[in-house]
């Protein structure tokens, strides 16, 4: 059995496509498109390109951006000035902070100052409260755009055993929260855990969300199980190039698993397009509003 390959990017573009009539439509009623401001503070090349990435995206469907890129010196103070500045623009519907920041930036701190209401990342804590309730309001991107695979490709979640590997505020633990409002049986999993293997054999969906290449072996899968691979890291290789792997073995996994996502082209591909999706509900609210 060779699994079958949830493709993040096929699903992004047609998110985007639905994306960009819905934009043209809400554009002609209220007079405006919707406005993504994204800060990026230094010159980290990964960095760099994941802003990229967004500013195409947001191109590609009619939103606005609002790009605003800082020295490495920047201070705090500017920066949470300027998100206080955006808080208050009314062309803007969402804030994101790019990490990772130089090390003499509160990364904590810059988020409390984000409105929750223009919070595109859904990492603010009202957000994240929001989501321990299970209330309405804006989800953190890469677990939400896991949840979207699952749901686009008619995977069962109810009654189902999960587990995440990966306790991040970032994705591990709004994931596992995620999987719970959808009646999954829930274990998450980290370093410290005893007996990893063992614990991963039993998910019929495998999250891994570590940042360890090769993380997740064949051992610690089970047959036929779904294995989401939130991992991104780059590798160099024997001619010096270098290429982007997740946190599971691919070729060996993909001969056990029923379902596995891709790296590239798997969720890293769904979180820049939960992002825009949270813009855009923000937006919608402010006009509903």
């Amino acid at each position: 059995m060779t699994a079958q390959l949830l493709d993040g990017k096929a699903l992004s573009a047609k998110i985007y496509t639905e994306m960009a009539t819905e934009i043209q439509l809400l554009t002609a009623k209220n007079g405006r498109s919707p406005g993504l401001a994204v800060l990026m503070v230094g010159d980290n090349p990964a960095s760099a390109a994941y802003v990229g990435n967004k500013e195409k995206a947001c191109a590609k469907v009619g939103m606005i951006s609002f790009g605003k890129h800082f020295p490495t010196e920047t201070t705090q103070e500017t920066l949470i000035q300027t998100i206080e500045a955006l808080n208050y623009d009314d062309r803007v519907d969402g804030i994101l902070v790019q990490l990772p920041l130089p090390d003499h930036l509160d990364s904590t701190a810059l988020l409390l100052a984000i409105d929750p209401t223009k919070d595109a990342d859904g990492l603010h804590p009202d957000n994240l409260g929001r989501l321990v309730r299970g209330d309405e309001g804006l989800r953190s991107c890469t677990p939400a755009g896991v949840m979207k695979m699952l749901e686009a490709y008619n995977i069962p979640i109810a009654g189902k055993k999960a587990v995440v590997i990966g306790r991040s505020i970032l994705v591990g633990k709004p994931q596992m929260l995620m999987l719970l409002e959808k009646n999954a049986t829930v274990t998450i999993a980290h370093s410290r855990s005893d007996n990893l293997a063992g614990i991963a054999r039993e998910a019929d969906i495998l999250v891994a969300a570590v940042g360890k290449v090769n993380l997740v072996t064949p051992d610690m899968v089970k047959p036929g199980a779904v294995v989401i691979d939130v991992g991104m890291n780059r590798i160099t290789l024997p001619d010096g190039k270098s290429r982007l792997v997740g946190d599971v073995d691919f070729e060996a996994v993909k001969e056990i698993a029923s379902y596995i996502t891709p790296v590239p082209g798997g969720v890293g591909q769904m979180t820049v397009a939960m992002l825009l999706c949270n813009t855009v509900e923000s937006y919608k609210k402010r006009f509903s509003s």
